[in-house]
């Protein structure tokens, strides 16, 4: 499939999922792994702010990428905080050359294998929501054409968290915010549920969950919330094949 015809499919997808009460963890989850698939990256984290002065970490497409984010918020450090702080794009950053502009923070990212780094701000006009990671194995900048199918895709996130009732009332968007950090803990507390039950991994049990949901027809949160109350075993959470 061209390049340009599965672009315009994914940008269709992420604008079909702008409707209310559409789930927010996996409107995030889809865009992190359709900016990995689009823009040449190899990793992607999402962090929301969660309306209290905070960022959190809502989406994430490895286990590295997601453990990374943490060590960036827990150390205070890293360029996704900078660019939720400024509302600017901070991209194609050689995480060998930002020792002195975040030593702790490239650190971490070099250990953990990536050699390039991206973050670009969720935001419309003034307001930032939060900003959007991306990391590369290879050391090899991203284009002009790639940062800005990325930054597309970011600013589509940012018109889905804030459509409809919360362009007009700022206590709904606090809300939704808060409920979708809320759903990413308990959807990360069924996934180390499953885990232990189903004696698989983590990463296993978030796509047997993710897959249950979308075939039955439910939100994400609500197949978690099942799993952790025990009224979803792991035997009705089939593993995933193909293209599920």
């Amino acid at each position: 499939m061209a390049r340009e015809q599965r672009l315009a499919e994914v940008f269709v997808e992420l604008a079909d999922t702008l409707v209310e009460e559409f789930d927010v963890v996996e409107f995030l989850q889809m865009l992190t792994e359709r900016c990995v698939e689009l823009v040449d990256t190899d990793a992607a984290g999402l962090m929301l702010d969660d309306q209290r002065g905070h960022l959190q970490v809502v989406a994430y497409t490895t286990e590295s990428a997601r453990l990374l984010e943490l060590f960036e918020l827990q150390r205070a450090e890293g360029p996704c905080l900078d660019c939720f702080a400024t509302g600017r794009v901070i991209a194609n950053v050689d995480l060998a050359d930002s020792s002195s502009r975040w030593p702790v923070f490239t650190e971490a990212a070099l250990g953990s294998g990536f050699t390039y780094s991206h973050a670009l701000p969720l935001r419309l006009r003034r307001q930032v929501l939060g900003a959007l990671n991306l990391f590369t194995v290879e050391r090899k900048a991203l284009t002009a054409d790639h940062l800005a199918v990325a930054q597309g895709m970011a600013d589509i996130a940012t018109i889905g968290l804030l459509h409809e009732r919360a362009l007009h009332d700022q206590v709904v968007l606090a809300e939704q915010l808060q409920a979708a950090l809320h759903s990413r803990i308990l959807i990360e507390q069924a996934k180390g549920v499953l885990s232990a039950r189903a004696g698989i991994s983590v990463g296993d049990a978030f796509s047997r969950m993710r897959s249950h949901a979308r075939r039955a027809g439910l939100h994400l949160t609500g197949v978690a919330e099942a799993v952790v109350a025990g009224t979803l075993g792991h035997e009705d959470l089939q593993p995933v094949t193909g293209g599920s």
